[in-house]
């Protein structure tokens, strides 16, 4: 809603009382305060101009953070770094690993023909050997009487 305009001559001005400010002197500056060292810090007291007494601590002024500055390499490069060295390790294991089954897979291949070297010799000894038997069937021929188609021995 809108305001309706105020006019000033509207208002009497015999009814407004005005009132001015009055300056204050400059306050003396405050003596330092002693601090006793190592341990609570004195009381210290202050006349102000109007005659008000104000007593406290002396607080010292608030200290920066001191600046950590930052290391010259950051942490998560060196544990990028460090991964690599652990997966160098690990490949290394597996290359010996891979080595390892490698050999095992060939000194198995040589004891398979090897057996079947010394097998096949045991067979062509026994196949080949003369000990008085020529192997075969032995047929002993005789005189045979053939009589009527009946064979007679």
């Amino acid at each position: 809603m809108k305001q309706p305009a105020h006019h000033p001559a509207r208002y009497d001005a015999a009814g407004v009382e005005v009132h001015h400010p009055v300056p204050l002197a400059p306050a003396p500056a405050a003596p330092p305060v002693p601090v006793q060292p190592g341990g609570i810090p004195s009381v210290a007291s202050v006349v102000l101009p109007d005659g008000r007494v104000v007593t406290g601590y002396a607080v010292a002024p608030a200290q920066p953070e001191p600046f950590a500055p930052k290391p010259p390499v950051s942490r998560v490069a060196v544990n990028i770094a460090l991964g690599g060295v652990g997966f160098a390790a690990v490949c290394g294991g597996l290359f010996l690993l891979t080595a390892f089954v490698a050999a095992l897979t060939a000194f198995i291949a040589q004891l398979i023909t090897l057996a079947a070297v010394i097998s096949g010799g045991w067979i062509a000894v026994q196949l080949f050997s003369s000990n008085g038997h020529q192997g075969g069937t032995t047929v002993n021929i005789r005189k045979a009487v053939i009589k009527r188609n009946k064979f007679y021995s």
